[in-house]
Formats: structure tokens, C-alpha cells, sequence
């Protein structure tokens, strides 16, 4: 036996010495060491999108804030409490590191392809600035100044936050830009790795165009002059019908399954109740809607609950069996939404074509249309005197703001949007609301411990840091 071991152990160490190369042995099979482009666009949408769907206490609070949804049992976050789970952070996080970076890699890769056609490489550069100016545009409207010229700068360890009207202002400069460099007659994405528009390049510029709509209302009461130009100029070429919407869409099957079935179907909670506020406007205006909206609570009724009170779950109506499905898309930008603008800037005097009664009865047709009513549906509410844009109560402000409110359901972080710039419709206070209204978040801990200086005078800049300081825009 001796003999046989000592025989065979040279014969192991001549094998191994006769290997030339055993680098192959350090090849990650299951990593690649470089993600292509479209793969980084692709993930950075899904994220984004994701983040905007969620209901997870720790990501996504918004539908508390508008009083869309109110909790059974937890009440932290319906109470305005965003710190304990340290929710901006994640918000912050998220945005920079998984969506911006992702961004950002895949135009320095698409830069970089020197078999791209000069119209393909164009397409995708530009979809993806839209992109990034999208989710930069989140990142001010929730914060305020932010890093921006020097963030996710290897260089720059401590960035220093810009004034959130300098980067406003830029945001639409890039959209204008982005929206002049899309050629419809050149391929941009293909139709698996655009997972919004499955590949057109015609509706990433309608697209492009509500969304520097959108961007331009949201200065309206800071810089009118800047308003009424990004509204005139998008009009003709904002999303015109709901063959148009931006629908980041989902599959059945996992992991690319909507949030909202992730976090309460599969997740099970019982925890996410109608709110109160919704649930009397739906049902006082026997809103067609009200069905996909919600479910009925245990005894058959459809009831909201109060917001920031403790409330029995089987008591009230929770997420419509549309809102959870595993299936039902996002909506980055829809022909609802761009309705309603348009039917502000009427309002407000730009000129812009159609008038405001006859695009606030398009939004809401549209919204219903989409949650699955009829036009029939449509037509007997806008009938209502409390609902008709002739008759409702209050201004025009009061009337878009409370329908657009109702709309954009599901869209939290919108709504949010809307509530602080419209300053309607007004919503009960939480019980034992720790703050008064947020109109904004405050900056993640990270930030105050890692960037201490730039972050002092970030806040001092804004006039505090704190989640009642209003944003520069913000001025009723």
C-alpha cells in the first residue's frame, strides 16, 4: 500500500504541473464581470417603477400621506413618523445608487459601442436622460437641493447639494434637449429590453413631452414664465391617448411580479385599510371606480378607515383585486394625467388647445376607462352637479385638484405631488399626527453623519430640516 501511495502522489503533483492556465478557475459563472446596456436600462426602469408601486412601510408611505390608505394596526407611518424605519434613507438610496448609477453605466457603455448606428445610439442615449431626469425630478420635489452636479462622482467622496430651482431649471433644459435628439426613424430599444414602450421611439417622445409638462406645472407659482413655455411646447406632443400611457408592466410570474401582490398577497397582510377621505368622495359620488379601488370589508359594505387611529382590519374595505394583482402595470406617465394638465393651463391662461371643461371630462373619463368602467359609467358621473367642472364646489383648483387626487390612486408619490402643489383636496390630519403635513422629507441619516458639511448647508439653504419646510415651489 506504501509503494502505491508514494507512486501516486508524483504523479498528482505532475498533472498539476503540467496545467498551464488555472485562471478559469476564478470565473464567477453566475456574476458577469460586465452588464450590457440595455440589461442596466432594463433594471434601473424596473427599480425605479418598483419604488413608485411599492406598498412596503419601508420604501413607499405616500399612500398614507394622501390619505388614500390608512393601517389597521401600525400606525408610525400614517402618522407621519418616517424616521423610525429611516424611509428617506431608502427613498434617497434607492434613487441614487440603483436607478441613477444603473443610468448613468449604461450611457457610458452605449457611448462607448462602436457598432451602434448613429440614430440607434442616439435613441437610447436620450431615453435614457429622460429616464435620469425622471428620477432626479423625485429626488428634488422630496428633498429639495440635492447633490447633483458632483453626485455619484468618484471624485467628489462629500458632494455639495444644488439649489433644487437651479437643478428644476436644468431638468427641463435636458428634456428639451432629449426630446430634439429622438428620431422616430431610427431604432432605439428593442422590444425586450424596453419594457415600457416595447421599442417605439414615438411614444418615448410623447412621453418626454408630459413629463416636461408635468416638470413645468411644477413651478408654475415660482417661475409662470417657465411654466407656460414647457406647457405650450408639450402640448401638441404630450401623450394623447391612453394607447400613449407609460406602463411599466409586470408578469404573473416570479420575480417580476407587481410589489403590491409581493407585499400583501404573498406577504399576507392585514394591515392596509381604504382611508376614510377616499372612501366618502367615491362613495358620495357613487364613483364607478370604487369597485377596482377596493374590496368590500367582512360584512359586504365598502367603509374607510381614519387615519392614524387603530382600526379593525375586517371592518373596512382594502386593495381592489385590480390594485394587487401580479399582473397590473405601474404608470410612470398617463393621457389622464396629461389631461389634467392641460386642463390647468387653460385655467391658468397658456395657450394650449381644447378648454378646461373638455379636458378635465377627458382625465376622468380616461381614468375610468382604465379601471375598467365604460364610457356609459363615465358620462352618468361627470352628470353629477358635484362633479361636472360647471357646478362642482370651489374654484378650479379645488374642482381638477380633488378629481386628479381621486385619479391617481395607486400613484402615491403623484398625489403627494399634486396635494402640495394644488393645495387641495384637504385632507383630515392623522391622528396623532407627529408633524404637521410633510412637504418634504428630511435628509437620510447617512447624509447627516458622512456629509456633514454639505449637508448644514443644505439645511440651512432651505430654512430647515425638517419635513414641514416648505419646497421653493411650494407657495400657497
Amino acid at each position: 500500500m506504501k509503494r502505491i501511495l508514494l507512486i501516486f502522489v508524483p504523479l498528482l503533483l505532475l498533472a498539476g504541473a503540467c496545467t498551464d492556465d488555472i485562471s478559469s478557475l476564478n470565473i464567477e459563472t453566475k456574476r458577469p464581470a460586465a452588464v450590457p446596456a440595455p440589461t442596466l436600462f432594463s433594471n434601473a426602469v424596473k427599480t425605479l417603477a418598483g419604488s413608485l408601486a411599492s406598498a412596503s412601510v419601508n420604501t413607499n408611505v405616500f399612500r398614507f400621506t394622501v390619505s388614500h390608505w390608512a393601517m389597521a394596526v401600525y400606525q408610525d407611518e400614517a402618522q407621519y413618523d418616517f424616521n423610525t424605519r429611516n424611509i428617506p434613507q431608502a427613498w434617497w438610496t434607492t434613487m441614487y445608487r440603483d436607478v441613477i448609477t444603473d443610468l448613468r453605466e449604461s450611457t457610458k457603455l452605449i457611448n462607448a459601442d462602436a457598432t451602434l448606428s448613429a440614430g440607434e445610439k442616439a435613441n437610447k442615449l436620450a431615453i435614457n436622460d429622460i429616464m435620469e431626469v425622471y428620477t432626479y425630478s423625485i429626488l428634488v420635489n422630496t428633498f429639495g437641493n440635492v447633490p447633483y452636479k458632483e453626485s455619484l462622482d468618484a471624485a467628489k467622496l462629500f458632494p455639495v447639494y444644488d439649489d433644487a430651482k437651479t437643478v428644476s431649471a436644468d431638468l427641463l433644459a435636458r428634456l428639451n434637449a432629449d426630446i430634439t435628439k429622438l428620431n422616430t426613424a431610427a431604432v432605439g430599444y428593442s422590444s425586450s429590453e424596453d419594457l415600457v414602450y416595447k421599442g417605439s421611439v414615438a411614444k418615448w417622445v410623447k412621453f418626454a413631452n408630459t413629463l416636461r409638462f408635468k416638470l413645468g406645472m411644477v413651478l408654475v407659482d415660482v417661475d409662470a414664465t417657465a411654466a407656460k413655455s414647457a406647457a405650450e411646447a408639450s402640448d401638441a406632443g404630450a401623450i394623447s391617448a391612453s394607447a400613449d400611457n407609460g406602463l411599466f408592466a409586470y408578469l404573473s410570474a416570479s420575480p417580476n411580479q407587481n410589489p403590491l401582490y409581493t407585499d400583501i398577497v404573498l406577504g399576507g397582510r392585514q394591515d392596509y385599510i381604504a382611508a376614510k377621505d377616499i372612501m366618502d368622495k367615491l362613495l358620495g359620488w357613487n364613483d364607478p371606480r370604487t369597485a377596482k379601488f377596493f374590496s368590500k370589508n367582512n360584512a359586504g359594505n365598502y367603509a374607510g378607515g381614519i387615519v392614524g387611529k387603530a382600526n379593525t382590519f375586517v371592518d373596512f374595505s382594502r386593495a381592489g383585486a385590480k390594485v394587487i394583482d401580479a399582473a397590473d402595470p405601474y404608470v410612470l406617465a398617463d393621457y389622464t394625467e396629461t389631461e389634467f394638465l392641460r386642463a390647468e393651463a387653460k385655467e391658468r391662461g397658456f395657450n394650449v388647445t381644447g378648454t378646461a371643461e373638455s379636458h378635465y371630462n377627458n382625465a376622468i373619463t380616461s381614468s375610468i376607462l382604465y379601471w375598467g368602467g365604460t364610457a356609459a359609467d363615465a358620462a352618468a358621473y361627470l352628470a353629477q352637479p358635484d362633479v361636472a367642472y360647471a357646478t362642482a364646489a370651489g374654484d378650479w383648483k379645488q374642482k381638477i385638484g380633488t378629481q386628479k387626487w381621486i385619479a391617481l390612486y395607486n400613484r402615491p408619490y403623484e398625489g403627494w405631488v399634486e396635494i402640495r402643489r394644488l393645495d387641495q383636496p384637504k385632507i383630515a390630519t392623522p391622528v396623532n399626527a407627529k408633524s404637521g403635513f410633510p412637504t418634504r422629507f428630511s435628509y437620510p441619516q447617512n447624509e447627516q453623519t458622512l456629509n456633514g458639511a454639505n449637508y448644514t448647508a443644505a439645511s440651512a439653504a432651505i430654512g430647515g430640516d425638517v419635513v414641514t419646510t416648505k419646497l421653493f415651489w411650494d407657495k400657497n
